[in-house]
């Protein structure tokens, strides 16, 4: 497996993040959809990064700055034809490696509540992040969870 940093160009990752958010919508109300687009994704403060092997795209995920010492994960999903094979594990390290060398001290998230969000909580906890208080601009909400964990 490949993981690369991604310019978010190709038909691929199109696809696959329209899938992402397609997924979660019936999941929650639009108020509390935070996952970004495209263009969202394709900010200067974003570290997008896409996992490929023998040229299919298994999965991405990205993290945010938010300051000097505090980024947030976001868009962490894996291909369906990919799901169990540890694509998920490895961006997240990968994620995790690259904002400690960027002197990112902390990373946080948000994720949903409900139970088609558990295994993602799981794999959260399973990298260290501990549930947390909202942060940035993120209010309160019962369809959100907030994780943390300093590198």
């Amino acid at each position: 497996m490949d993981i690369i940093r991604d310019d978010l160009r190709g038909p691929e990752i199109a696809a696959l993040l329209e899938a992402h958010l397609k997924d979660f919508a019936p999941h929650s109300p639009p108020e509390s959809r935070h996952a970004l687009d495209l263009e969202g994704l394709r900010r200067p403060e974003i570290h997008f990064y896409s996992a490929w092997e023998d040229g299919q795209l298994l999965g991405c995920g990205a993290f945010k700055r938010l300051d000097d010492t505090h980024a947030e994960v976001k868009s962490m999903r894996t291909d369906p034809k990919h799901l169990r094979k540890g694509v998920a594990r490895a961006i997240l390290a990968h994620l995790i490696d690259e904002a400690r060398a960027l002197g990112i001290q902390r990373l946080s998230l948000e994720t949903g509540s409900m139970e088609a969000f558990a295994p993602a909580r799981q794999l959260y906890a399973a990298f260290g992040f501990d549930y947390c208080e909202p942060f940035a601009d993120y209010v309160e909400d019962p369809y959100s969870v907030f994780m943390t964990r300093t590198l």
